[in-house]
């Protein structure tokens, strides 16, 4: 879907893109950063709207720099900033935008419709978008991306200013786009727990530099940690605390969790029917027994000294190594 080749831009007092070489796939990306990292100048080459100082880079096989008007007719772009006509209607807006993809106005208009009901926009559809709130704007800007049926969409930061609702909302949409409609999705972010939820594969970058890249799966890999969650008891109304005792009579040693749980390390597969028993011996209901796993902040965080650093949106210390 996207190769760069040694992608330099530079800047009279900043390097946005250090030799940036990349090779998306079909799927769901997501394109991690602190802010400053070079996402958003990454997007703007690609859609052949800023040169290149050195370097190629290709989308869907096209050359950035010289199909920059083909590429735009075959990709959806949602940017990161608000650029919405508030004067116009949702209907209106994305009708033109449709148009100006090279659907004739019938067509244009069905699709508008179509595509507005995707994203949960139907019913506000006629009203001008001076007066809808961050989340339908946003949910706008998601539309237009879509509306002329694009083979891929490049989504800047889609989540910014949404609350944990809308963001939730948001994020689902984004797995629909290529789950039930195929389109391969480049999602830019420094939320990295939402490309967590989102992406099939992950690129980290800074400072224009490519630091990682690797499916999702890499990132959150199973751990050697198991977590407990167990119901309490008329005789032990702290079952979780009963739990640990009877544990570590059996030489198994835990620690508390939030929520009441506990977390203990896997010393061999025997660890399983430990807990059973021990749980079954106390009259105890297991609600949750689950092998641990990585969050993708927590991978950056135990990244070595030497590795460089951002803050994550969410407050999350960004840390990795080259």
């Amino acid at each position: 879907m996207i190769q760069t080749n040694g992608l330099t831009k530079r800047y009279p007092r900043v390097t946005a893109l250090d030799g940036l070489t990349i090779d998306i796939r079909a799927g769901v990306t997501g394109l991690v950063g602190a802010n400053g990292a070079g996402k958003s100048t990454l997007i703007k080459i690609l859609l052949g709207l800023a040169p290149a100082t050195e370097g190629t880079a290709s989308v869907l096989g096209l050359d950035s720099a010289r199909d920059g008007a083909a590429i735009r007719a075959q990709v959806g772009y949602m940017p990161e900033h608000d650029c919405l006509p508030p004067d116009v209607s949702a209907t209106e807006f994305v009708v033109h935008m449709a148009a100006m993809s090279g659907l004739p106005r019938t067509a244009a208009r069905e699709r508008t419709a179509d595509t507005l009901r995707h994203v949960g926009l139907f019913e506000e559809r006629y009203r001008p978008m001076g007066g809808y709130s961050t989340g339908m704007k946003q949910r706008v800007k998601l539309a237009q991306a879509l509306v002329h049926d694009p083979k891929l969409v490049l989504l800047d930061e889609p989540t910014n200013g949404l609350d944990p609702v809308g963001r939730d909302e948001m994020l689902g949409l984004i797995r629909r786009i290529h789950s039930e409609f195929g389109i391969s999705v480049l999602v830019t972010s420094h939320l990295l727990r939402e490309l967590e939820r989102t992406s099939d594969h992950i690129v980290v970058i800074d400072g224009g530099s490519l630091l990682r890249s690797q499916t999702t799966a890499s990132f959150v890999e199973a751990t050697a940690s198991l977590a407990i969650e167990v119901t309490d008891s008329d005789t032990h109304p702290d079952g979780a605390a009963a739990l640990a005792a009877a544990l570590a009579e059996r030489g198994v040693a835990t620690t508390p969790a939030p929520g009441r749980q506990l977390r203990l390390e896997i010393a061999d597969e025997t660890v399983y029917d430990t807990v059973r028993d021990a749980v079954n011996d106390l009259g105890l209901g297991l609600v949750r027994m689950e092998r641990g796993r990585h969050e993708i902040a927590e991978v950056f965080r135990s990244a070595a000294p030497a590795g460089v650093g951002g803050q994550a949106g969410d407050g999350t210390s960004v840390e990795v190594t080259r």
